[in-house]
């Protein structure tokens, strides 16, 4: 084959693939094998330990539908623990947080004295993570003891996340002093 029939070969293909990269809210964008692959942000949930028995572990959530359980303790899984999720599963996920997002780059705190004014300190932390190949992380670090109203729909999130990712049976460990 020659070298023009080469290019204009290329150039085809090409056409005809733009036709199917598509850009719906920054998630799918077609792979050159057919198989969706997403674009988007990496999303880590990290709950951190509350003064009694409640799980402790970093949950990453990716746009290519891929998560990974990292336990800390009192979950029911020995160690770290690959799952996978759906579109919708991982743009409800986003969404739920989407309003409480910094401004990329940013961190923003919500606990005691900081953005919160009616505080318990007993209950645990999160820090949520977003990144983004070339892009700098964005986190928020939001101390759930926080009792302030306008929170509320965050707090919802968070205790919703285990259930929506289909993680809950692992975080469900037997308390050993019981």
């Amino acid at each position: 084959m020659g070298m023009g029939v080469r290019a204009a070969l290329a150039g085809a293909c090409l056409a005809l693939t733009a036709g199917c990269i598509t850009d719906r809210g920054g998630d799918d964008i077609a792979s050159g094998s057919g198989v969706a692959a997403r674009a988007g942000d990496s999303i880590r949930i990290t709950a951190g330990p509350c003064f009694g028995f409640c799980p402790s572990y970093s949950v990453l959530v990716t746009p290519d539908g891929s998560g990974l359980l990292e336990p800390r303790r009192n979950t029911a899984v020995p160690g770290p623990t690959r799952f996978t999720v759906t579109v919708a599963t991982y743009r409800k996920l986003r969404a739920s947080l989407a309003a409480f997002r910094p401004a990329t780059g940013q961190e923003k705190r919500i606990d005691h004295q900081e953005n919160c004014t009616r505080f318990a300190t007993d209950m645990p932390g999160y820090e949520i993570e977003w990144t983004r190949k070339g892009a700098d992380k964005t986190e928020l670090r939001f101390q759930s003891g926080c009792g302030d109203a306008r929170y509320a729909k965050l707090k919802a999130a968070l205790r919703a996340m285990p259930k929506l990712l289909d993680i809950e049976p692992m975080l469900k460990a037997t308390n050993p002093t019981r």
